[in-house]
């Protein structure tokens, strides 16, 4: 039963990251964030997706934002409300790094 419970509960966290190929996402492989630089429209949220066999975080520099650790295979997600230039790193792995570029909507 427990199986069963984890199984579904895996796959409805997945489904959304799986329903649009365009939605923005960032993943984390090879000890880097790929792409190292994304650009989006504000409002727009980011998917980001651990692939590493290591733990990583999504720490913004200004401490705007926190993933705290995701473990292989896990999935955050934030949404970049307001225009401006957002750049984070890996707490565990600080020469990880990484830009979200967020402009005004419709621009």
């Amino acid at each position: 039963m427990r199986y069963l419970i984890l199984a579904i509960l895996t796959a409805l966290l997945m489904a959304p990251a799986a329903a649009s190929s365009s939605a923005p996402a960032v993943h984390m492989k090879d000890d880097a964030y790929q792409p190292p630089s994304l650009t989006v429209d504000a409002g727009q949220t980011v998917t980001f997706t651990n692939d590493d066999d290591d733990a990583h975080t999504v720490t913004a520099t200004d401490g705007s934002f926190d993933s705290k650790g995701l473990d292989t295979h896990g999935v955050w997600r934030h949404t970049f409300a307001k225009p401006g230039v957002y750049k984070y790193f890996c707490e565990l792995h600080p020469f990880m790094k990484g830009t979200v570029v967020v402009k005004a909507a419709n621009s």
